[in-house]
């Protein structure tokens, strides 16, 4: 009879074989996500967590949203849409522009989204060549950078600073253009890390910046809706070329249904939906009925605006007194940049040692600006009034901050 020996073939690793991740993605953390894991992980050993480190509300999506999502779960399939979104959720984001900022919008510019994470991919794609120049605000939101260099692009920083509320000139702009040869600029208002906002004069001083440069605008907007005094004002107010960017996730409170969108000119509109058709199909289904529900629950949207605002001025009122005094301007947003210079060098440490100690997890300026960052951290406040009553408490009892405040 026959027989038949089986044979053991070797084991290769991939790093004998001397296969590497991509340059393109040894890209540096976005450590706030970090922070979150760590927090996690405390959680799961038993310790309380106070969560001031993602900007994320602790509010759930609007009950319209809900009701519209149970509607569609009984009665429709969800399959894919077109690339670009559902008409009808194109045609209600247009007419959000006009009713809050009195600016015409026509829907077929509207392109949906995969969050707000996808729309900038996309935008950088269709706006920017493999190594072209983009600059950015810093202190600002790391994935910027880090989308950029992944795509082989180059973020370029213009340094702000509190004495210009941490946000650009049209004349830093104009220099931008002259001296980096920079192909465009990312602002954002209200902004992350600072939650400070553009004026709209300054605003308009930089769109026209970046006419006469010819440079593209993309303005981040995705904190609309959350301002505390001074009203926020989209870029289409100033540019038709402006590309800007939004999300479902902040004061619509919908962080994990992963929707957002883009207005973008008409040039931009097809090449960014072959980008989109290829990339992503379409944006979830599920998610852009959510969506559509979601402008149903304004009034529930504005109570819990309430909520930061009150929080807002629980914090301003509290951290003074424990030392924390040098805060940046908090115009909008639900973001308090704190100066803790006074208290440690190190700001990654400090908030490692916070989280460790009296279970505050917040983010490390660091995330945000990599030389200056080193003494700043950065609270959200999106949480319960309760929770930052009691993370007022904590940091109020920590020995960190007795020790030199």
């Amino acid at each position: 009879m026959a027989t038949t020996m089986a044979t053991t073939r070797p084991t290769i690793s991939r790093a004998a074989a001397g296969l590497r991740p991509s340059q393109r993605s040894a890209i540096a953390p976005f450590i706030v996500m970090d922070v979150m894991q760590a927090a996690a992980e405390r959680e799961a050993q038993g310790h309380g967590v106070i969560h001031m480190e993602v900007g994320q509300p602790s509010t759930p999506a609007p009950r319209a949203a809900l009701a519209r999502v149970a509607q569609a779960l009984e009665r429709e399939t969800l399959g894919y849409t077109v690339a670009l979104g559902l008409p009808a959720l194109r045609e209600r984001i247009a007419g959000h522009y006009a009713e809050r900022h009195g600016v015409r919008v026509d829907p077929a510019r509207v392109v949906v989204t995969t969050g707000s994470s996808a729309g900038f991919v996309l935008a950088f794609l269709a706006l920017f060549d493999v190594g072209a120049k983009v600059a950015l605000p810093s202190p600002g939101y790391p994935c910027y950078r880090h989308i950029l260099t992944a795509l082989g692009q180059q973020p370029v920083p213009i340094v702000t600073d509190d004495a210009g509320r941490w946000m650009p000139t049209g004349t830093q702009v104009d220099a931008a253009a002259r001296d980096e040869a920079v192909a465009g600029l990312v602002v954002a208002s209200p902004a992350n890390p600072t939650g400070t906002m553009l004026e709209p004069q300054r605003l308009a001083e930089i769109a026209a910046a970046c006419r006469r440069a010819s440079i593209w605008l993309v303005s981040d907007e995705i904190y609309h809706g959350l301002a505390y005094g001074m009203a926020e004002e989209t870029a289409l107010a100033h540019s038709d070329d402006a590309v800007v960017v939004n999300s479902f996730s902040k004061y619509f409170s919908m962080t994990g249904w992963r929707i957002g969108w883009l207005v973008v000119p008409p040039m931009l509109v097809r090449p960014i939906e072959r980008l989109a058709q290829n990339l992503y199909i379409s944006p979830p289904t599920v998610a852009q009925v959510a969506a559509l529900g979601a402008f149903d629950g304004m009034d529930e949207l504005e109570a819990n605006r309430r909520i930061y605002a009150e929080n807002r001025e629980l914090l301003l009122a509290e951290l003074p007194r424990i030392g924390l005094d040098r805060i940046v301007p908090a115009d909008g947003a639900f973001y308090l940049y704190v100066d803790v210079g006074d208290f440690t060098s190190d700001g990654l440490a400090f908030t490692k040692e916070m989280l460790a100690e009296i279970g505050v997890a917040a983010t490390p300026g660091v995330d945000f600006d990599g030389e200056r960052g080193t003494r700043y951290v950065r609270f959200c406040y999106a949480g319960t009034t309760a929770d930052m009553a009691e993370a007022a408490r904590r940091l109020r009892g920590w020995s960190r901050l007795k020790a030199r405040g």
